[in-house]
C-alpha cells in the first residue's frame, strides 16, 4: 500500500513538472503616446470627404501605388500642380472652403500658404491619413518675421509625424527619415540645418535652392524656429465654425525669446486664452493609430487588452505568425494556450481602411 502511494505521488509530481509555464517576452514595439492635449478629429463619416474624392477624381492620382508614403507625396504633388502661388490676392475667392479654393484654382486663381494648408489637410484626411494644421515662422526681430501655414501628416510605416509643405511640394529628411516640425526646429537651432536635406516632389529630390522661389535650405528650415499647432483637429469637417487654439511647445527657447510676426510679438501673447503652452514634447508628438497592450496570463489562458488613440477607429486586427491571416478582434482578446510559443501581431484599422503600425506580442513557455 505504501509503495502504491509513493508511485501515485511521483506520478502527480511528474505531471506537474510537465505542465507548461507561459510568460511574455519583451518586444521593442512602436511607442504609444496618448493624446492628452489636442481635441477633435476630422469625421470620416462626413459626406464632404466622399464628395471631395469623387468631384476631383482623386483616386486617379495614385496610378496603382500602394505604398502609403508614396501615395501621400503623390496627393501633395497634385495639390501643388493645381494651385499656383499668389501671396497678395486678398480678398481671395472661395470663402475659405476647400472646394471653393480648388474650383477657383482650377480656373487659374492663385492662393497663399494657408489655403494650401487647408486643401492638404482635407485631401489627406479624405484618404484616412491623420493630418493636422500648423503655423510657423522665423520670428526674427528686424529680420525674417513672416508666417507660414503647413501640415503634419502621420506616417504609419515610420510611426512618426512629418512636416509636409504643399505650397512648395517639399519636406525635410535626415538619413532618409522624414522630419516633423519640431525636429526641423531642433536641427535649425543646433547648426542651421546643416545635417538635414530638403527634398521636393514625389521623387524626394534633394533641393538646396528652390528653383521656384530662390529660397535655400537654411532659410526654409528657419521658418520652423517658431511653431504653433492648431489644437482643434477638425478644420475641414466643421468649417467655417472652427475654433482657434494654438498649442506652443514651452521649452527653454520659447521661455527666453519672443516670437515676432510682422514686426511685433505674435498676436496670441496678448490673447492668452488662445495659447496653450505645453512643456511635455511627447504630448505634442502623440502617436495616433499606435497600440499599447496589457497581457495577463492565468494558467493556460492569456488575456490581451489593447489601447490606442486612433481617430475614426473601425477595428483592431490580429494575426498569428508565421502564416496566419488578419482577423477582426475586439479590444480584449482571450487566447487559449496550447502551443509552445505564440507570435501574435495586432494593428488598428480606421474607417478609410488605413492600418496603423504593427504591435507584436510574444508568449513563450517552459516546462
Amino acid at each position: 500500500m505504501k509503495g502504491i502511494l509513493i508511485i501515485a505521488l511521483i506520478s502527480i509530481m511528474m505531471a506537474g513538472c510537465g505542465k507548461r509555464q507561459y510568460f511574455t517576452v519583451d518586444v521593442d514595439n512602436p511607442k504609444f503616446i496618448p493624446n492628452t492635449v489636442f481635441t477633435g478629429s476630422e469625421d470620416l463619416t462626413s459626406p464632404k470627404f466622399k464628395h471631395l474624392r469623387e468631384k476631383y477624381q482623386l483616386d486617379t492620382i495614385f496610378h496603382g501605388e500602394t505604398n502609403e508614403f508614396k501615395r501621400i507625396l503623390l496627393l501633395r504633388h497634385w495639390i501643388k500642380s493645381k494651385i499656383k502661388i499668389d501671396d497678395f490676392g486678398d480678398p481671395y475667392p472661395g470663402g475659405g472652403y476647400v472646394e471653393g479654393i480648388l474650383d477657383a484654382a482650377l480656373e487659374g486663381q492663385g492662393y497663399h500658404c494657408g489655403h494650401f494648408m487647408k486643401v492638404q489637410n482635407a485631401i489627406m484626411n479624405a484618404y484616412g491619413y491623420v493630418t493636422r494644421t500648423l503655423g510657423a515662422g522665423p520670428g526674427v526681430k528686424g529680420g525674417p518675421d513672416g508666417h507660414h501655414g503647413i501640415d503634419e501628416i502621420w506616417l504609419n510605416d515610420y510611426n512618426k509625424w512629418f512636416l509636409s509643405d504643399a505650397k512648395y511640394d517639399h519636406h525635410f529628411e535626415k538619413n532618409g527619415i522624414p522630419l516633423s516640425a519640431l525636429e526641423i526646429r531642433d536641427e535649425y537651432l543646433k547648426n542651421k540645418a546643416a545635417d538635414i536635406v530638403k527634398v521636393k516632389g514625389p521623387g524626394r529630390i534633394p533641393t538646396d535652392v528652390d528653383p521656384e522661389t530662390g529660397t535655400n535650405k537654411e532659410r526654409s528650415a528657419q521658418t520652423y524656429t517658431w511653431v504653433e499647432f492648431h489644437g482643434h483637429n477638425d478644420l475641414f469637417t466643421v468649417f467655417p465654425n472652427h475654433k482657434d487654439l494654438l498649442i506652443m511647445y514651452d521649452d527653454d527657447f520659447f521661455k527666453n525669446n519672443t516670437w515676432i510676426w510682422g514686426g511685433k510679438p505674435h498676436w496670441a501673447y496678448a490673447k492668452p486664452e488662445f495659447m496653450k503652452k505645453v512643456e511635455d514634447r511627447d504630448a505634442i508628438e502623440w502617436t495616433p493609430n499606435t497600440i499599447a497592450s496589457k497581457v495577463t496570463i492565468d494558467g493556460d489562458k492569456a488575456t490581451i487588452e489593447l489601447v490606442s488613440d486612433t481617430p475614426n477607429l473601425k477595428e483592431y486586427q490580429m494575426k498569428k505568425l508565421p502564416s496566419g491571416a488578419w482577423a477582426k478582434v475586439g479590444n480584449k482578446v482571450e487566447v487559449s494556450l496550447k502551443d509552445k510559443k505564440y507570435d501574435l501581431v495586432f494593428r488598428t484599422m480606421n474607417l478609410a481602411g488605413v492600418t496603423g503600425p504593427e504591435h507584436k506580442i510574444i508568449i513563450d513557455s517552459k516546462n
